[in-house]
Parts: C-alpha cells; sequence; structure tokens
C-alpha cells in the first residue's frame, strides 16, 4: 500500500494509512505463548469488567498465577486496542492534525434501518497469534453488514469494509466511529464523506456509544473465539463467517424483541411520538 518511489514520503504515507512508520521496515515480531496466554486472559477479562485499567486487571491476573507487572499489562492492552469504558466529561481530543468531528448521536432518534452506521475494530486472539477484526453494523437493526480479518491494525480493512457495506446496502446518513487513528485517516474520511455521509465521532473511551458494539465483541468472543481457539487465520475467517451468518439470521437478540438482526433491519420505520 506504499511506495517508496512516491513524492510523499513514508512518513507521510504511513500517517495517510493510519498505521505506524515502523511497520514500512520490519515484519511483526511472533507473539511468544505464555504473552499469548496472558492477552487471551486481560481480553476476557476486559470482556467481563471494561472498567477494569492495568492496576485492577494486574490484580485479577494475580488471582489466576499470573506473576506480571502493572507496566507488562498495560502493554498487551494498547496492542489489542483495549481502553476502559467510562464516563468522562465532553474534554477528549482526536489525535493532533486531525478534523475534530462532533458526537451527532447525541439525542438523536434511530428509529431506522440504514440511518446511522457504527464501524469498529477487535482484537481476536487465536491459538497462536491475534488478527483484528473490522465490522460495520446498522445501529439499529444490529445487523453485521460487513467485516474484514485481517494480520495487522491498518486502513485497508476499514475501505474494504466500508465499500462492501455501500456497494450491497447502499450510504447511510451517519457512520459513527471512535477516534482511533484508522477512522481518522485521510482516506476513511475522504471514502465517507464522497458518499455523503455525515460523520460523527464518540469521545475515546465513551461508554455510551460504544456498549451495543461492546455486546457484538462480547458475543464473537464468548461464543465463537475463546471457545474454537483457532489455530490460524484462515480457520478464524471460516469461524467468524459462521459465527456472524448465525447471528445475523438466527440468534435472537432481547433488544431486538426476540428478532434477529436480519429481521430487524428489514422492519419498516417505527414512528416517532410527537409531544402535544
Amino acid at each position: 500500500m506504499t511506495d517508496r518511489a512516491h513524492r510523499q514520503s513514508l512518513t507521510r504515507q504511513a500517517e495517510l494509512l493510519g498505521i505506524s512508520r515502523g511497520s514500512l521496515y520490519s515484519a511483526p515480531r511472533p507473539t511468544g505463548a505464555e504473552n499469548l496466554r496472558l492477552m487471551r486472559r486481560i481480553d476476557g477479562w476486559h470482556m467481563d469488567f471494561p472498567f477494569a485499567g492495568s492496576r485492577m486487571l494486574k490484580g485479577l491476573l494475580g488471582q489466576e498465577g499470573f506473576t506480571t507487572g502493572r507496566r507488562h499489562v498495560a502493554t498487551p492492552m494498547k496492542r489489542m486496542g483495549i481502553e476502559v469504558l467510562h464516563r468522562r466529561p465532553g474534554t477528549s481530543k482526536p489525535a493532533p492534525g486531525h478534523k475534530i468531528h462532533p458526537d451527532l448521536l447525541r439525542k438523536l432518534a434511530v428509529p431506522r434501518s440504514n440511518q446511522v452506521r457504527a464501524m469498529d475494530i477487535a482484537y481476536v486472539p487465536m491459538a497462536r497469534g491475534v488478527v483484528c477484526l473490522t465490522a460495520v453494523v446498522d445501529w439499529f437493526s444490529r445487523k453485521v453488514l460487513a467485516w474484514r480479518l485481517s494480520v495487522a491494525l491498518e486502513t485497508g480493512p476499514c475501505l474494504e469494509a466500508l465499500d462492501e457495506a455501500m456497494a450491497r446496502y447502499g450510504a447511510p446518513e451517519i457512520m459513527n466511529t471512535d477516534q482511533g487513528s484508522q477512522f481518522t485517516s485521510m482516506d476513511v474520511i475522504k471514502a465517507v464523506t464522497d458518499a455523503g455521509i455525515q460523520i460523527s465521532m464518540d469521545g475515546k473511551g465513551a461508554w455510551r456509544d460504544n456498549v451495543f458494539v461492546e455486546r457484538l465483541w462480547r458475543g464473537v468472543k464468548y461464543e465463537e473465539v475463546y471457545l474454537r481457539a483457532h489455530e490460524g487465520v484462515t480457520a478464524a475467517r471460516d469461524g467468524l463467517a459462521c459465527y456472524l451468518a448465525f447471528d445475523n439470521t438466527r440468534k435472537p437478540h432481547s433488544s431486538l424483541d426476540g428478532r434477529t438482526p436480519g429481521l430487524a433491519y428489514l422492519t419498516p420505520p417505527r414512528a416517532i411520538p410527537v409531544a402535544a
């Protein structure tokens, strides 16, 4: 995706792609078995207790026999993109140099499909290593419209998932993301705005706007990933394809009155009450 002969410097190309400059010069080192075991437990504890920071996780891991320092907990948390979810005042700032996009969903009624979509990324642990799962989700119905699995946290899979969702289901009115570097990259911003979509970004670590996507990740991990312990990327991709198809078309959701996301997606818009 980068070109050493291009007039743009490699540093600038990495910035536009939302990846680190160092990743252009060296392949990622394989993760050791003990670190993978630690990462899986950190990921599991985060699913159960999303408010737990590195200090609390260190204590929880110690109860299971892990002898690790707080910094050794914070490092894999950062690698897996794990952030503590809690209430914060409205002072969050995006990465330096990026345009500030407002949170358009605050107090917004979402009574129909294709009005608002969310895009998010989660780390998926395997038996040997981790991969990144990017998903585009319809806000109203919780239906996963498109997804990509990749071995690195990059902008490319985000663009591919965006393109597939729009090709299959058209463009929404609003696309909501967090302020991660993949979503604030110029390529992603351009793809969204060129389609006439408004951009909404929630604050870093904001619990409110992440809650339904976090429920998706919880289901993916507890009902598929942790049970299967996929040996490699191909097995993980096949397993996730089956699970996400099941979630969309077979699994009843209590938040949807027992309907599946696929059925809810086809539901006519709800009438919004008008105050007398």
